[in-house]
């Protein structure tokens, strides 16, 4: 599971996802990929998923580069405890997508293995998405 080694600070506000993505919005890396179309958190947990689904299709050809990286920590209360006495301690790490973001390249393999490949990763996601392929 993905998390950073360490952080600045412990506990993260919420914060809110607003507008396009101005960064990791081309493709560096691979010849085809997957785009994110909507906003939203994705859990290291779902990004580990996306990655072992693309592996697995691709039976371990070509080469896999994932843009997204959970650095952000998302706290949880315990279950049935009464409000107040703080905030809760950090449960798992999270990644801001903004729309636009690339969030897997893959390289290696024909365009058919490919767009199935992220199909059935895009499966494990929380966002819309949609294939790619690098232009010239």
């Amino acid at each position: 599971m993905l998390q950073p080694t360490r952080t600045k600070y412990r506990k993260a506000h919420k914060g809110r996802i607003h507008g396009k993505a101005s960064r990791c919005n081309f493709m560096n890396y691979g010849a085809y990929g997957l785009k994110a179309i909507q906003p939203d958190r994705v859990i290291s947990k779902q990004i580990e998923a996306a990655r072992v689904a693309l592996t697995r299709h691709m039976k371990r050809q070509g080469r896999v580069w994932t843009r997204v990286f959970p650095n952000i920590p998302v706290s949880k209360k315990p279950v049935e405890v009464r409000m107040g006495k703080g905030k809760g301690s950090p449960e798992f790490w999270v990644c801001r997508v903004k729309p636009g973001r690339i969030l897997f390249e893959i390289d290696g393999v024909t365009e058919e293995i490919a767009k199935e490949a992220l199909y059935k990763a895009s499966a494990k996601l929380p966002i819309k998405t949609k294939f790619i392929k690098r232009v010239g």
